[in-house]
């Protein structure tokens, strides 16, 4: 299962190499502030970022939420560091009058804890990119590449997904939903396969491995020919019969038997890479043909997948 990657965040991108349109509307909604929001979306913060660059006027009103979510974020996060600063200096006191396995433990977990607040306090104020921003894990939104009409849309979907019609518990019942196995996509995604298909730009994706010692290790599975990857995606747009819960664009990629490589590294799920050239068939699927849905699958890219252990 592909459980993280870094991923094309610039919306940009997706309107240069692909011509797509941004779907504003639903791109403002993400990040829109309002009471039913107490909490910020959580996304790769390039693709926040993406937004923040100056010069696009269509996106200022993203841009101007964006900015109030930092500014929120930034003084909660150095409210708290001031708190596990005095929570230092007290333990330190503390161990110099009389050291204690109390005293020191606190010691430890302050410290550790100014040095994650004084690092996400930097990455929200720094507006230069770094390859860790692009990084997406399941629960995150990011932007899918669909077809609507003929026309190339990008759009911010959930990375697990949530089939119309479910009820919200099926987020916990199935948190494995942000991949589909290819051969489950007639079964359990059947009101997707054939109907509602995205892509999703993949620079790299990151694995949980078991090693000979029996302990987990994260394994990174790079292109060796550096190229960004299409990974064949299945999307839905859930809505609460009752209307209480706000509609939800959610989306998960499909997965295939893995890679020699990449089962010669220990993992047995590999996502599907197709080629540029299944571009327009993938995003407009004919639901009474699945067969040739499956031969593009069949028909994709082999790039060997160099990995490494991710740092």
């Amino acid at each position: 299962m592909c459980y993280s990657a870094q991923i094309e965040a610039d919306y940009k991108k997706f309107q240069r190499e692909f011509g797509a349109v941004v779907d504003i509307e639903t791109f403002t909604r993400l990040w829109l502030r309002d009471n039913d929001k107490a909490r910020r979306p959580k996304t790769p913060r390039a693709l926040d970022l993406s937004f923040l660059r100056p010069g696009d006027s269509s996106v200022a009103a993203i841009a101007d939420e964006i900015r109030e979510w930092d500014t929120e974020e930034i003084a909660q996060l150095e409210t708290e560091l001031q708190k596990q600063v005095d929570r230092l200096e007290l333990a330190e006191a503390k161990l110099a009058t009389k050291p204690t396995k109390t005293a020191a433990n606190e010691q430890r977990i302050a410290g550790n804890k100014i040095e994650q607040i004084t690092r996400k306090v930097a990455d929200l104020k720094r507006a230069n990119l770094l390859a860790r921003d692009s990084r997406m894990f399941s629960g995150y939104y990011c932007p899918v590449l669909v077809s609507e009409g003929g026309q190339l849309v990008v759009k911010p979907m959930r990375y697990q997904c949530r089939p119309a019609g479910k009820p919200p518990f099926y987020d916990t019942k199935y948190p494995g939903t942000y991949n589909a196995r290819r051969d489950n996509l007639e079964e359990f995604w059947k009101g997707q396969f054939g109907h509602t298909h995205g892509l999703l730009l993949v620079d790299t994706f990151y694995e949980n491995v078991e090693g000979e010692d029996g302990k987990n290790r994260i394994v990174q599975f790079t292109p060796r020919t550096g190229e960004q990857m299409l990974v064949a995606c299945l999307w839905s747009h859930w809505t609460d019969p009752k209307g209480v819960e706000p509609d939800l664009l959610s989306f998960a990629a499909i997965t295939d038997e893995p890679e020699p490589e990449v089962a010669a590294a220990g993992h047995d799920r590999t996502i599907i890479n197709i080629k540029p050239e299944h571009i327009e068939a993938w995003l407009n699927p004919d639901p009474k043909d699945l067969q040739a849905l499956y031969g593009i699958f069949d028909d994709k890219r082999h790039p060997f997948y160099e990995h490494k252990i991710a740092a």
